[in-house]
């Protein structure tokens, strides 16, 4: 199957050029902002609009910043020894979302510190608003035909314009349903009655950490990475300590059982 040709700019009014990447991200703001403001407007939720637009800017800080960084440092980490100024070239491309989770565990961190609230409870609020924009960050690597996966004689194989000549699995879709719409209805099921604080966040984590460590056997490595051993990406070993904290962080938060105050609320 042929990559179908898709014009990664949507419209342009004189110079400027609205590109389907850019609108992903737009809407991944939109849906997290959707989501959070929902979440905010139930009776005695202890959150007030204020709070829900100062925690998502410092989270878009955090995904953009932790984002960037963590890409540089993880997969490009000789680039920045020859240049660091790198790190700064963010036009040309390159985010990662694990150093992305880094950064909103940090922003989630001086939220919770300058605005006097429990650090679990926050954590248990954001978790939710994560899955919807990851779906539309995967469909923008399809749409711009990166982050391929690895070659396949499955029916569904796609032709990549950048990946060869053979077909490879559309991984980007993988990741776009379980990272983005199973976790999401997964997440949504599991906050329906409370639950006790931190394991919302914990769910997320594992949930995260499983799908993209299972997907990674059907996405490219890195070429100038490969797998270690010869059978691990860096992907999967950077979502190992997810899982691991996802788990540990589960069974912390049910033998401790005090109830979230984000998931209290119906």
């Amino acid at each position: 199957m042929e990559f179908p040709q898709i014009d990664p700019v949507i419209f342009s009014i004189g110079p400027i050029s609205v590109h389907w990447y850019g609108m992903m991200y737009l809407l991944a703001f939109v849906s997290a902002s959707w989501l959070a403001g929902r979440a905010a407007a139930k009776p005695n939720s202890g959150w007030s609009k204020e709070m829900v637009s100062d925690l998502l800017f410092f989270g878009m800080l955090g995904v953009i910043l932790g984002g960037r960084i963590g890409y540089v440092l993880f997969y490009q980490f000789s680039y920045f020894l020859e240049d660091p100024l790198y790190l700064f070239k963010i036009w040309e491309g390159g985010m990662s979302f694990h150093g992305g989770v880094i950064g909103v565990v940090a922003a989630i961190a001086w939220f919770s510190k300058t605005r006097n609230q429990p650090l679990l409870a926050v954590g248990d609020f954001v978790a939710p608003l994560v899955p919807l924009g990851l779906l539309f960050g995967r469909i923008g690597n399809f749409i711009n035909g990166e982050l391929w996966g690895r070659t396949t004689d499955v029916s569904w194989g796609i032709v990549f314009p950048s990946g060869g000549t053979e077909p490879r699995h559309p991984s980007q879709l993988y990741e776009a349903f379980f990272e983005g719409f199973v976790l999401f209805l997964m997440l949504q099921w599991f906050i329906r009655k409370p639950k006790p604080a931190g394991s919302v966040g914990g769910l997320f984590l594992l949930g995260y950490g499983v799908f993209r460590f299972a997907i990674e056997y059907f996405r490219e490595p890195d070429a100038h990475i490969g797998l270690y051993a010869g059978f691990i990406s860096q992907g999967q070993i950077l979502s190992l300590p997810m899982i691991i904290a996802g788990a540990g962080l589960m069974i912390w938060a049910y033998r401790q059982q005090p109830l979230s105050q984000a998931t209290t609320e119906k």
